[in-house]
Formats: structure tokens, C-alpha cells, sequence
């Protein structure tokens, strides 16, 4: 196998360069008197990836569409909605944290890296409070993408952009503040031990790892074997859950379904409930139990690592950190 396929010097140095940032940063660390918390409606951005025909079969409508068809069909289930917590020193904000569920892709393999168009709706953030400093996190958008509002037209970066920075917006003006003490502050974490995928096999991925097959690399079957032993030694996963006042902050694994961070939210409706999915991406897509029975790319052999009853493992992790 060519080593080069697996160079990470790079990775080293973001690791080395961010132990020397976070050194440097706490003699510089600030009070936290106040929290904030606010929502939007984003306005077309985010639709469903999985559109049903008449046939009953899913047809997938990918985060940049060019079918006029797809295009028109409803925007399906998805989470409109974007989530902004703030923390405050006194009257000054000092940082801003945002989520929101969808691909965050409007044109792509382009063969450079690009923070696309959430990474342009938080730097417009930033110009206009520029005291703070603001984090973007992609919710449970697994199975949502920008698709039904974008063909790929490189044109459309901007207008996405400028719709989120829009909700961004809003959001930040129906901020609501409150003080924030140690004893609001907590962090929980539930260990789950994810079910592998039946379709995966050991004994297939190591014959390729023999044979320098190259499926081993381009199609991430060695990501795809370490994950398929770690599963099989007993390996868990953390699912975190950030406490602040009113607020509880999910951390999860993988390329979620939007349908998860929906059942947090309609679990607590009494409390702020936000999500950041894409944690541990070993189990690739996590959909839905029925998901798995209705096709589509998401849940595919190709495209996903864990059986049908992950759903229950991640739902029962939830509503045993969101209880408190």
C-alpha cells in the first residue's frame, strides 16, 4: 500500500500548533457572566436528500441537484431551525457558537479546500461582532442538503451563504440573556457501543490489506476494518451533552439523520436543545431504523457502517442525558 495515502504531517502539526494556542490562551482567559441563547427559521437552505416516487423508492436528491424534477419536490423533514448560544462578559460577547442541520456543500471536488457556504455566513457573522468569536457546527444533516435550492451553479454559494448569515442573524437579535454560574455549567457523557453493519467483513478487508487491493484506500475499506475490530474488542463511542442554564448541548457520532436531532428537541421542549453531529466518523451515515429498509444512498452498504439498531443504542443515550 502506498504510505503516501496516509501522509499526516499535517494533522501532527494542527495538533502541535493547537496545544501552543490553547497554552497561550488561558492567561488571557475571561469571566463568563451571562449566557445567551437564540433562534431562527433559516429560509431555503436545507431540504431532505431522500425523495420518495410514486414507486415507493428513494431517489436521492444530493446537495448540489441539477434535476429540475428532484428539484421541485417538497423540502421534506428537516430541522428549519438555527440555534446561536453566546457567552458574555458583562455587556461584551465573547463568543458565539452556532448549529444548524445540512451538508454544507454548494459546489465541491473541486480539489481545494473550502469552508463553503457556512464558513462564509460565519465570517459575515464575525465582521458584524467582531468582538466574538464564532464557531459553526453542523447539526444532524445526514440526510439534508442544500439540494432542492441549489444545481451546483457556483452562484449559488453566496446566496446560501447569505441566507444563513440571514438566520445567523436573527437569531442573534432574539438572543435572550441570563447569568450564567459554575453550578449551570455541566458536561455528561453516555459510552454506547455502536452495532457494525452485517454487510461489513473482516476477513474481505484483510485480504485486500494482503493484496494492496486498492478498494482498501479509495474506497475506505481500511477506515472500514479498523472500525469493524474496534466494534468486535468492545470499543464505545461517547455521546456528550453540554449543560448551560437552560441549554443542553448534544455531541454525537457520525453523519446523522436530522430525525435524532429532532427527537432531542420534541424530548425537552422546555429546555434549549442544540446538536453537533460529525463527532467520531467511524460509523459513517447513521440512519434511522426504517432507513435501512427503504434504500437510498445514505443508508447503502457503500455509504454506511452500523446496523438498523443503532437508532434505539443513540435514542436511549439521549433521553438519559437529556432527563436532567
Amino acid at each position: 500500500m502506498d504510505p503516501r495515502q496516509y501522509e499526516g504531517s499535517f494533522q501532527r502539526q494542527v495538533i502541535s500548533n493547537l496545544e501552543v494556542a490553547v497554552r497561550q490562551s488561558l492567561p488571557r482567559a475571561q469571566p463568563i457572566t451571562h449566557l445567551g441563547l437564540g433562534e431562527a427559521h433559516v429560509e431555503r437552505v436545507a431540504s431532505n436528500r431522500r425523495v420518495f416516487g410514486p414507486d415507493g423508492k428513494v431517489r436521492v436528491r444530493y446537495t448540489a441537484c441539477s434535476d429540475p424534477d428532484l428539484r421541485s419536490a417538497p423540502e421534506g423533514t428537516i430541522d428549519p431551525i438555527v440555534s446561536l448560544v453566546s457567552f458574555w462578559n458583562g455587556d461584551r460577547p465573547l463568543a458565539v457558537l452556532s448549529y444548524y442541520a445540512t451538508h454544507p456543500q454548494s459546489y465541491y471536488r473541486t480539489g481545494m479546500p473550502n469552508p463553503d457556504f457556512p464558513g462564509l455566513a460565519r465570517f459575515m457573522r464575525q465582521l458584524t461582532v467582531p468582538s466574538a468569536l464564532h464557531v459553526h457546527f453542523n447539526g444532524a444533516g445526514g440526510n439534508i442538503g442544500a439540494g432542492k435550492y441549489n444545481d451546483g451553479a457556483v452562484t449559488n454559494r453566496s446566496i446560501l451563504a447569505e441566507r444563513l448569515a440571514d438566520g445567523l442573524r436573527r437569531a442573534w437579535e432574539n438572543t435572550k440573556r441570563e447569568p450564567l454560574t459554575a453550578n449551570a455549567v455541566g458536561w455528561m457523557t453516555e459510552a454506547v457501543a455502536l452495532p457494525p453493519s452485517k454487510h461489513l467483513s473482516a476477513e474481505t478487508f484483510e485480504k485486500e490489506l494482503k493484496e494492496r487491493d486498492p478498494k482498501l484506500v479509495m474506497q475506505g475499506d481500511a477506515s472500514r476494518l479498523a472500525w469493524l475490530r474496534r466494534c468486535n474488542t468492545g470499543h464505545k463511542l461517547d455521546v456528550g451533552c453540554l449543560k448551560l442554564g437552560r441549554a443542553r448541548i448534544l455531541h454525537m457520532p457520525g453523519e446523522l439523520f436530522v430525525e435524532y436531532q429532532l427527537a432531542a428537541k420534541a424530548q425537552r421542549p422546555d429546555l434549549f436543545v442544540a446538536m453537533a453531529a460529525y463527532g467520531d466518523y467511524a460509523p459513517w451515515y447513521i440512519g434511522t431504523a426504517i432507513a435501512y429498509e427503504q434504500g437510498g444512498y445514505e443508508t447503502e452498504p457503500r455509504s454506511s457502517n452500523v446496523a438498523p439498531e443503532a437508532e434505539a443504542v443513540l435514542i436511549g443515550a439521549v433521553h438519559r442525558l437529556l432527563r436532567d
